[in-house]
């Protein structure tokens, strides 16, 4: 039956307990979930916060960095007498400041694919609260090998996303985002700067999912990625699906490997790099009213194609895939590559170019598809 509501935790959670989707039972069920949260940085910061203070019973924070400084900004979890602590402890002080009855297991190391089976198995719900996309592909292979729902967050300057993915064996985050990008292709927070409240709304609404979920109340957001744009202040979901080609997941990648390996494969082709064209939205638009037709050659996953997609698309082939396709792509003609930001597209034009394409007739639209949207056609959907 799990752990009971003291007399102090009914004055504590009564503004929960008076609601009919909640009650003592639900309360209860709080009580007794076990929830683990993959970085206590920026995302997690908020997830950690609202989780105790609803009176998730147990929380696993797991986390190998210290407290900076430039931190502060953002990840309000944490104060200036913790600079230098390990993020994960300091979670752990602040959660029993709060309520010092919440079981708190603290991992000060990396999520790896020697350790994530082990300490992720047991929990109810996993929420990914990463900054960096090796980390964020393991915590999915790894929920799904063990069956567990996850909520998945991430932001980006001014935007961020969410969704709940494995819900009862549901849409995965690889259905959308198969491969991870190589190093250096997304701006970390650190290299593109994100607006201190941001991961603030994000982690919200990602601590709202976990307590849906555990509730078992409301529509999950599974199968729907949710977009935000702080700017415009605008949510947009986004339907995705399960793809039935993908291979289930029976073993955990090194993909810190995967990525290393990758990111060789494309210094040895930055030799090629300066001959590739580079080209903007605008001036797309332009050299094609004077008469331009490229072949126009879209890099991005099947599942970005499904969210967002150029009308005047030859062909969409996953940048990683791309030496499997040589025969399909024209070599007398210009072709025109994009992706989300423009880093996978010159990615696959250096290997074009290193396989014989005349690298002048290779464009790499700067930007990619999200700078279209910005500024050619605002009704291309920005995720």
């Amino acid at each position: 039956m799990g752990e009971q509501l003291s007399a102090a935790d009914l004055q504590r959670f009564s503004r929960h307990i008076i609601l009919p989707q909640v009650g003592m039972e639900g309360q209860v069920r709080l009580r007794n979930a076990r929830v683990a949260v993959v970085g206590a940085g920026g995302l997690g910061s908020p997830v950690i916060l609202y989780l105790a203070a609803a009176g998730i019973g147990h929380l696993t924070i797991i986390d190998d960095d210290a407290v900076d400084l430039s931190n502060l900004q953002r990840q309000i979890l944490h104060d200036a007498a913790n600079v230098g602590v390990n993020k994960a402890v300091s979670a752990r002080s602040r959660i029993h400041a709060l309520d010092d009855s919440i079981s708190v297991t603290v991992v000060e190391e990396r999520l790896t694919s020697a350790n994530a089976l082990l300490v992720l198995e047991g929990h109810d719900v996993v929420v990914d609260g990463t900054d960096n996309f090796p980390t964020r592909y393991l915590v999915n292979d790894d929920c799904e090998m063990l069956g567990i729902t996850w909520v998945y967050g991430s932001i980006h300057r001014f935007e961020g996303q969410v969704s709940v993915f494995n819900l009862n064996g549901g849409v995965n985050y690889r259905d959308i985002f198969p491969k991870p990008p190589p190093p250096g292709m997304v701006p970390s927070c650190a290299e593109g700067g994100v607006l201190g409240v941001l991961p603030g709304v994000i982690g919200t609404l990602q601590a709202n999912e976990v307590l849906k979920l555990v509730l078992g109340i409301g529509q999950p957001l599974s199968g729907i990625l949710m977009l935000y744009d702080s700017l415009e202040m605008r949510f947009r979901g986004v339907r995705a699906s399960k793809d039935p080609t993908r291979s289930v997941i029976t073993e955990l990648m090194d993909l810190e490997g995967y990525c290393a390996h990758t990111q060789v494969e494309v210094q040895s082709s930055n030799h090629v790099e300066g001959m590739v064209q580079e080209i903007s939205p605008v001036a797309v638009v332009e050299k094609m009213g004077a008469g331009w037709a490229p072949y126009v050659l879209d890099v991005r996953s099947i599942g970005e194609g499904t969210i967002a997609s150029l009308s005047f698309v030859d062909d969409l082939i996953p940048h990683a895939d791309v030496l499997q396709h040589l025969d399909s792509l024209p070599s007398d003609r210009d072709i025109l590559i994009h992706c989300h930001h423009g880093g996978r597209s010159m990615m696959a034009a250096m290997m074009l170019a290193s396989n014989g394409w005349d690298a002048s007739r290779l464009w790499n639209l700067t930007g990619g598809i999200d700078l279209w949207s910005r500024e050619v056609d605002s009704n291309i959907p920005r995720y």
